[in-house]
Order: C-alpha cells, then sequence, then structure tokens
C-alpha cells in the first residue's frame, strides 16, 4: 500500500471533528422483523481538518503536506487526540492496558490491539501504527525487558525473543496513530487579509493497513 510513515503536524489538526463510521446492512422482513449484518469487522475513522486555520502560514504547511501525500495517493499518519492510547486520554499508559493474547510456548508474534468495551467478546480493533517510546509490554503482569521482544512501528507487532509460557497473558500499553488518507483531491483557501485567511475543511478517512 502506498503509504507515507510521516504524521500530520499536531498544529494543523486542532479544531479537527471527526469519529467512527461503522456499516450496517438492514433488511425488513415482511413480518416487520428486522435482519441485521455488517461485511466491517471493525469501524472506520473520518475526520474533518484545516477548517479552523487562519495562519496563512499554517495552511501554506497543509498545502505542502498535502501536495507532498500527493493528494489522496499517499497515506500518513494521524493523532486523533480524542483516541490515542491503550488506555483513556487522560490516564498514563501501562503495560496491564490491553490483552495481546496468550501464550502457547511456541508463538513468539503478538498483534497489538485495543478493544472498546468489556469483555473478551468485544472486537478488538487492530492498531498498526503505535508510537515509538511508547510501547510497554507485560506477561503475566510482570513488565518485560525491551530486551526481549521487538516492537513493528509500522505493523503493530510485537514479536518476543522467547516464546512466553503456556497460559502466559501477554498485555500491553501504547499510544498509536491512526493511518489515514486524504479524502479529497482538492484543498480551497480564501485570502480575508493580508495575513490571514480561511480554508475549506479537508476530509480525511483511515485506510486499511
Amino acid at each position: 500500500m502506498a503509504f507515507h510513515e510521516v504524521r500530520l503536524p499536531a498544529r494543523l489538526a486542532f479544531g479537527s471533528t471527526g469519529g467512527v463510521e461503522r456499516r450496517t446492512e438492514i433488511v425488513t422482513l415482511g413480518s416487520g422483523f428486522e435482519r441485521r449484518s455488517t461485511p466491517w469487522a471493525q469501524g472506520r475513522r473520518r475526520y474533518l481538518i484545516g477548517a479552523n486555520l487562519r495562519s496563512l502560514d499554517d495552511m501554506a504547511a497543509l498545502t505542502a503536506f498535502f501536495e507532498a501525500r500527493q493528494g489522496r495517493l499517499y497515506g500518513f499518519r494521524f493523532r486523533d487526540f480524542a483516541d490515542f492510547k491503550s488506555c483513556a486520554p487522560s490516564e498514563a499508559i501501562t503495560p496491564l492496558d490491553q490483552s495481546l493474547g496468550v501464550g502457547d510456548g511456541v508463538r513468539t508474534r503478538f498483534e497489538l490491539g485495543k478493544r472498546y468495551g468489556a469483555g473478551e467478546a468485544t472486537p478488538a480493533r487492530r492498531i498498526h501504527k503505535p508510537v515509538e517510546g511508547t510501547l510497554k509490554i507485560a506477561v503475566d503482569g510482570v513488565q518485560a525487558d525491551p530486551a526481549t521482544f521487538e516492537a513493528e512501528l509500522t505493523t503493530g507487532v510485537v514479536t518476543f525473543t522467547t516464546p512466553p509460557a503456556v497460559g502466559a497473558v501477554v498485555t500491553g500499553g501504547f499510544e498509536f496513530d491512526v493511518p489515514v488518507r486524504f479524502d479529497a483531491d482538492r484543498i480551497d483557501v480564501t485570502l480575508e487579509s493580508f495575513a490571514a485567511g480561511r480554508m475549506a475543511a479537508v476530509p480525511l478517512i483511515e485506510v486499511r493497513v
């Protein structure tokens, strides 16, 4: 997939709006009952950025970032300030935040994920873009030495040098970015004075990686 491992500068995202989108297919039966299903295993995030920018310098910076991504062609990292940690935004990350799996004495690779809601039956959102230097891992509640595992920052996979023991619960805490792309091939700017302007909201959409 065409993707640039670069994050949109935070100052260009202030005032952004957005959230998660689900796709549900509903069929109303002759009896009046409904049959509901979804082709999506996970939600998809959408955002609008740029509408609060007034500085011509900031608008020029966003335009340059847009040009470097060639519009919708290349994906990039985006920090969703409402949801960028394995825990609540106001809390400190711990290695016990999220369950990553259970050891079987052979398995060495574990995928990062985040659950929204209680219970193991809650689908986990795959986290593909952890932030460097933020990952903490624990095995059976004991924080693992960073020398005992390697984290792939572009895929969200943790690989242990030695497989966790049978039945050992692997957990982790981390910050993460959302892989997105621009969802338009055009940016519009209105000049309001010699030093200020107004930019139309620029849409972003999460990409599957």
